[in-house]
């Protein structure tokens, strides 16, 4: 049973969605900032995408560490600095002087945004009892492709009126007036009764299971790689079509936008049709719609992008639904950080990565071999296949 009443678990879902928003906004608002930098700055794509790492880098790295300090200081507390610290970055984003301390500042905001996962999931979680935990952290989770979308609209309108700099102290304000609302609004939950281990989950692991959740981690890990590389390429490819800074909010947006359908879409067509396929579906639309922008003008390429939007998170919630069925029980707390760590590592690895492609070989053929990666993700699922037919009990 949960230990939150009905006002708590009310609250700490409106609280814990509120984060994820502000969070996942501020992660993929540098989408929209990289070609105001590269214009600022005279960066190459390779430097871009090592920003880009730096933010996501520090905020997967962080994530372990996060929860430790919960266990001492409290989830809602550590939650409420980290969202501070996360808006401060941007804050002295706005106020840096070159480069260096740019880096620096987004270095301060990833460590800020590594909080936002482990402890909002693990507050919902603990507000939420049961079976209807499930339904509570899809809610939580389809929360942050709302910020996804609004945040990235909002910087480019703010671009249109203010400087850029202005435009990021002020929505970096936004992330310590969400601190405040987060410390202040969140209920003190209480600790849910442990459950006590039956004889079955305490069964070794048969040598499908062994294999299936390295295996789902790494189709997870191609995904999120080959997701961060073509959103960090996409700006560039629209730029180079004749769009504004103000289009690449509006196709982020696009993007984003057809992203949390996709999770909702991809969650019903998962259920129906079976992991494999599901993942066989979405990927092959993702790479094929990867290659369709190329030659596509920008109106039509904007008319695309909510579909591959659809298709490139899509994926993504049918790998995270996976992992209970390839992990007993009493592990799927500890598979759900490696799983967290791993696929939001290697996006943050990826755009630097593929930026020195992207300097070496042009941005279309970069894009090229981005589509060419998202396939090796097809004979991984096959392989998966015998795991997720048993599974474990």
């Amino acid at each position: 049973m949960s230990g939150a009443s009905p006002s708590e678990e009310r609250r700490a879902m409106i609280v814990a969605c509120g984060a994820h928003a502000l969070h996942d906004g501020f992660t993929d608002l540098i989408y929209v900032m990289l070609p105001v930098w590269q214009g600022e700055f005279g960066l190459s794509f390779a430097a871009l995408g090592l920003m880009k790492t730096v933010f996501s880098g520090t905020l997967a790295g962080f994530q372990v560490p996060s929860g430790y300090l919960a266990e001492r200081f409290g989830a809602r507390t550590v939650l409420a600095c980290g969202t501070a610290l996360a808006g401060l970055g941007y804050v002295c984003g706005g106020f840096s002087i070159g480069v260096v301390t740019l880096v620096a500042a987004l270095f301060v905001g990833g460590l800020g945004a590594s909080t936002q996962h482990p402890l909002g999931s693990a507050l919902v979680a603990q507000a939420f009892a049961g079976a209807r935990s499930r339904t509570a952290l899809g809610t939580y989770n389809f929360a942050g492709d709302l910020g996804k979308m609004s945040i990235p609209a909002l910087a480019s309108l703010l671009l249109l009126l203010l400087p850029w700099r202005h435009a990021l102290m002020l929505l970096g304000a936004l992330g310590v007036l969400g601190a405040i609302l987060v410390f202040a609004l969140m209920p003190r939950l209480r600790d849910a009764a442990p459950v006590a281990k039956t004889q079955s989950t305490s069964r070794p692991l048969g040598r499908l299971h062994a294999l299936g959740f390295p295996l789902l981690l790494s189709v997870g890990v191609i995904d999120s790689a080959t997701r961060m590389a073509f959103l960090t390429f996409l700006p560039f490819v629209l730029t180079a079509k004749g769009a504004s800074v103000q289009t690449v909010g509006l196709s982020l947006t696009l993007v984003f936008a057809g992203g949390a359908a996709g999770k909702l879409v991809c969650t019903f067509i998962g259920a129906r049709l079976g992991t494999v396929a599901t993942v066989w579906l979405t990927e092959s639309v993702t790479a094929l719609g990867i290659v369709a922008l190329l030659p596509l003008s920008l109106d039509a390429a904007m008319l695309l992008l909510p579909v591959v939007g659809i298709a490139l998170n899509g994926t993504s919630s049918v790998l995270y639904g996976s992992v209970p069925d390839l992990v007993p029980p009493e592990k799927r707390t500890r598979a759900f950080g490696v799983f967290y760590t791993g696929t939001i590592g290697a996006g943050a690895v990826s755009p630097a990565l593929y930026g020195l492609l992207g300097d070496a070989a042009g941005v279309p053929a970069a894009l090229m071999v981005v589509a060419a990666a998202v396939l090796l993700t097809l004979p991984l699922t096959l392989m998966l296949r015998p795991a997720l037919a048993a599974k474990p009990t």
